[in-house]
């Protein structure tokens, strides 16, 4: 899973990164400091691969992980080139979805490049950019199709023209494609146009330090972003970039203490985490034992087979069968050959769908 980290220049986005992979990307009170993407990988919280460790002595313990691309800051034009927006446009097209960083906090000696703390005017800065730049996707693919559609021998180009002319109305209006409503048989032909707007969005409030423990509505600039985000359906994720920066350069049960004492169960980045991988629809299923217990990250409704196939391309191809615990009942039995003993341990054919949590061992032949 690869997240794209967005926002216009000054709103905590690269202060947000560095929380996130502890890769120190610098962050400075001057846009485009981030020239090229700083990447990081970082786990999936997963308490299950702990217990199922302890359970199994396991010599290694492979979570899940996550993909945070930091992207560098865009301004009004950049789907015509200005700032940075060329190499904006092109790395956003490569991730799975957004992280939209948005400012909610005033601060004097933080300069905002519109002059304004105005979230909504923000995120709609940064959308208006995507789908001018999907426009001009949909219209090269106009281009390539137009005489062949418009010949009336070729019903397929003539759909598919047809859509294209109700997407590109769509998106004129300034509205993201990810809220255009397309039939079963239209969908394909949506989804291999890549447009930028169709992406999944997470809305990251960024807060001060001093609205920390504050409730969500009773923080103005956030109000605004949740009702916006609510009118198209995505996400919001309140988060303060700061002191997740702070969290993270702390030992563990410092940290801990310090959520405790804001009232909070968890850090930001660990909710961002989860709440982005559950947009996504994504699961994991664990392989335990004691060389090493491992999350696979696998797309929620995936059968036995092709969640085989994550962990060896072999696995797939001579699929037997997969035998499934569990984890939590794998723990109270002590291991799999109590859950055998118990009759807790269920074979499982081609047709089985992976869920989330469960502890498989496949079964195969090459």
């Amino acid at each position: 899973m690869k997240l794209g980290v967005v926002g216009l220049p000054n709103v905590g986005k690269s202060t947000l990164f560095n929380a996130i992979t502890h890769a120190g990307a610098e962050a400075a009170n001057y846009p485009f400091c981030t020239i090229e993407p700083n990447i990081g990988v970082v786990a999936v919280p997963d308490e299950r691969l702990d217990l199922l460790a302890k359970l199994y002595n396991s010599q290694k313990v492979t979570p899940a992980i996550v993909e945070f691309v930091d992207i560098a800051g865009l301004v009004k034009g950049a789907s015509q080139g200005e700032g940075l927006g060329n190499k904006f446009l092109s790395h956003i097209r490569e991730c799975d979805a957004i992280v939209h960083v948005v400012r909610c906090f005033e601060d004097p000696n933080i300069t905002h490049v519109n002059n304004v703390i105005d979230p909504v005017e923000d995120i709609k800065t940064i959308t208006l950019e995507l789908i001018l730049a999907d426009i001009e996707a949909v219209n090269k693919r106009q281009d390539r199709i137009r005489n062949v559609a418009r010949g009336g021998s070729n019903k397929e180009a003539a759909a598919e023209y047809a859509f294209l002319e109700k997407l590109e109305k769509f998106l004129s209006e300034e509205k993201p494609a990810r809220l255009f409503e397309c039939s079963e048989e239209e969908k394909p032909l949506l989804d291999n146009l890549f447009l930028l707007t169709a992406k999944p969005v997470i809305y990251a409030a960024n807060i001060s330090e001093f609205d920390m423990g504050k409730l969500e509505d009773d923080i103005p600039f956030v109000v605004r972003v949740k009702q916006y985000a609510a009118a198209e359906g995505s996400e919001v994720l309140v988060i303060c970039a700061k002191t997740e920066e702070e969290l993270s350069q702390m030992e563990p049960e410092d940290a801990q203490m310090f959520l405790n004492e804001l009232g909070l169960e968890e850090s930001g980045l660990n909710r961002l985490i989860k709440k982005s991988y559950s947009l996504l629809g994504l699961i994991s299923f664990l392989t335990a034992g004691e060389k090493e217990t491992r999350a696979w990250t696998i797309v929620k409704g995936t059968k036995a087979p092709q969640a085989a196939g994550k962990i060896h391309t072999d696995f797939e191809k001579g699929f037997i069968r997969a035998e499934i615990c569990d984890y939590k009942t794998l723990l109270e039995c002590g291991g799999l050959v109590g859950a055998r003993e118990k009759g807790k341990v269920r074979s499982e054919g081609k047709d089985y769908v992976i869920k989330d949590g469960d502890v498989v061992l496949f079964r195969f032949n090459v």
